[in-house]
């Protein structure tokens, strides 16, 4: 009866809203993931519905300098990704996943709310008269930062919750579960495409050309509709219960502990070294992550030792030092992410202000707004996410034993790569553009390059096939490497990347336009982009790219995948691990 009983939960350890193991018929999986997806849509459409043209309406309606309002779009986009390691933290070490987004997004809202009114009431812009328009006064730029920066805020927290709560709705250990819980990322990401790609196409275009108020304001109504749709499903959600109070304090303590023993010599096998036993895993329902050879100093932290008393002193487990060495490991990783990020964030940016100088007549009277062109980032996305799932990871998974077809870091290095080929496009397709020009004298700020806009569209395009690797895999990654109660921070690892690529990129644009624009030259990114050298900005984009591959490919040799287990109620030991048989191909020994 008692192991009857057991099977009707869960073996996660999840539990219900009000508290109780979770029972796997009632909760999670994909009918509780239902609930979770339309917020995912319409918060996707919202951002892309600003992000994406953005830079515009810094310049035409707020009268920025292209240089400014690059640099302005970066820092918002930075902060709107970084700021979820603030919110991760707070969901890990005390609120919970569920709660901290359940504020967050509410904060967001507000924020979407305070822009819609910013861009529609007269009093909230600049005035023009007679084609002369004043600049922005301090309120109205004020009122308008303050609104994008409170959608920043609101991010932080519903960023890193909302797909790995949606995440803990499959049971790792259910095999059904876990199956599916392969796919969920990558139709999670599909979700997420589909809203940006309702916003690039639609949005963009209804603020072109019917008003910025209804351009926000739709998918503001859109988000208020998708959290009560939310809210409808909180009796089939799982909950993770925290085992730590502090998950980031417990890892910041290993090396602290392996400093104050680094006189002591290490033991000469790793079994020596302390961990609780069978039954407090058993009891507790934690994970035991097992002993790695790297970075051996921090294996001192679970040297067993006489305190002055002569009791002996509990160190730290092997499994809180393994925590560690995995974060550490992830910050390599994340590190060689930051470069394919400042190629990302190319998309809202200067690519967009590339395509307001060519010939976007589509027909006698359609003109194609220039960010509408990001829909096609997306498009390839939709098309390729069920192609990956459906026939890539099948057929590898066939010739390599691996249930994800590839590994996780391979995923990446054929996303990166491709990043690489799609800037090394956008260059040649820039000295097309500058020949061009310079056949037809078009070096007038606001003469239109007769070359069509559609020469952009396989940098767009690639790039979108690029992140189904980089961007979902990324994701994944993180989520899956991350120990146990730090699942949520360990997700910032992929915002935060991509906001730091974009404040990097703010950073690179300003060092190129100080230091090539100094005396008489010509910056590479000048106000007049027909009169500039943008081919140069994005060769140096491609130079760098090129470096950064090589360090990954290093990094990827020397990381090795996390190894868990958990004691279920039987006694059986259930083990989890990242297939690595593949890597020796590419060179990515784990």
């Amino acid at each position: 009866m008692e192991a009857k009983a057991d099977a009707d939960y869960t073996q996660d350890g999840t539990v219900d809203f009000r508290g109780q193991p979770a029972v796997p018929s009632r909760t999670g999986k994909w009918k509780a993931c239902a609930f979770l997806v339309g917020y995912e849509a319409f918060e996707r459409m919202a951002f892309y519905g600003v992000a994406s043209n953005l830079v515009n309406y810094l310049t035409r309606e707020l009268h920025e300098d292209t240089v400014s309002s690059v640099i302005s779009v970066n820092n918002w986009s930075g902060s709107v990704w970084i700021t979820p390691i603030l919110g991760a933290y707070i969901a890990d070490s005390y609120l919970g996943r569920f709660w901290t987004f359940t504020i967050s997004s509410l904060i967001y809202v507000l924020g979407m709310s305070m822009l819609s009114i910013g861009v529609s009431l007269k009093r909230l812009k600049p005035s023009c008269s007679n084609g002369i328009c004043s600049k922005a006064s301090s309120t109205q730029i004020t009122f308008f930062y303050t609104a994008l920066y409170t959608m920043a805020i609101g991010a932080g927290g519903t960023k890193p919750n909302i797909s790995t709560f949606g995440a803990d709705q499959f049971d790792d250990f259910n095999p059904n579960e876990k199956e599916l819980k392969d796919s969920f990322f990558n139709w999670w990401m599909f979700t997420s495409f589909l809203g940006a790609l309702i916003a690039t196409l639609g949005l963009v275009y209804i603020q072109d050309n019917l008003g910025w108020g209804l351009g926000y304001g739709i998918p503001t109504v859109g988000l208020l509709i998708s959290l009560l749709v939310f809210y409808a499903g909180t009796p089939m959600y799982r909950h993770k219960v925290s085992k730590t109070r502090s998950p980031a304090t417990e890892i910041m303590s290993v090396p602290v502990a392996a400093f104050k023993n680094w006189s002591l010599q290490l033991p000469t096998h790793p079994s020596q070294l302390y961990e609780n036993d069978s039954q407090y895993y058993l009891s507790t329902g934690k994970r035991q992550i097992h002993h790695t050879p790297t970075l051996r100093f921090l294996d001192k932290a679970a040297i067993r030792q006489e305190s002055t008393s002569g009791s002996p002193r509990a160190p730290l487990t092997v499994t809180q030092v393994e925590g560690a060495k995995l974060i550490f490991g992830m910050v390599t990783i994340w590190l060689v992410t930051l470069i394919p990020s400042t190629i990302w964030a190319q998309i809202n940016t200067l690519f967009v202000k590339q395509g307001t100088t060519l010939d976007r007549k589509l027909g006698s009277d359609f003109r194609i707004p220039a960010a509408s062109l990001g829909s096609f980032v997306t498009l390839s996305m939709l098309l390729s996410v069920p192609m990956y799932d459906r026939f890539f990871v099948p057929f590898m998974r066939q010739r390599t034993g691996n249930p994800r077809g590839i590994t996780l870091l391979q995923r990446l290095g054929i996303g990166f790569s491709m990043h690489i080929i799609a800037i090394a496009i956008a260059y040649a397709v820039e000295v097309k553009r500058m020949h061009v020009i310079k056949e037809n004298n078009a070096i007038g700020p606001k003469d239109v390059v007769p070359m069509s806009i559609f020469w952009l569209l396989p940098q767009y395009v690639l790039i979108g096939i690029a992140d189904v690797f980089h961007a979902v895999g990324l994701l994944e990654f993180f989520y899956d490497q991350s120990p146990e109660n730090m699942q949520s921070l360990g997700t910032t690892f992929f915002t935060s990347g991509i906001g730091v690529g974009n404040f990097l990129n703010s950073f690179l644009v300003t060092m190129v336009d100080k230091i090539t624009g100094k005396g008489e030259s010509k910056s590479w990114i000048g106000d007049n982009l027909n009169d500039c050298h943008l081919d140069y900005y994005y060769g140096f984009l491609l130079v760098l790219s090129s470096v950064n591959l090589m360090v990954f490919l290093w990094a990827s040799s020397r990381y090795i995948y996390k190894k868990e287990s958990i004691m279920v109620k039987d006694g059986l030991c259930v083990e989890m691990e990242e297939n690595p048989s593949m890597d020796a191909s590419l060179g990515l020994q784990v």
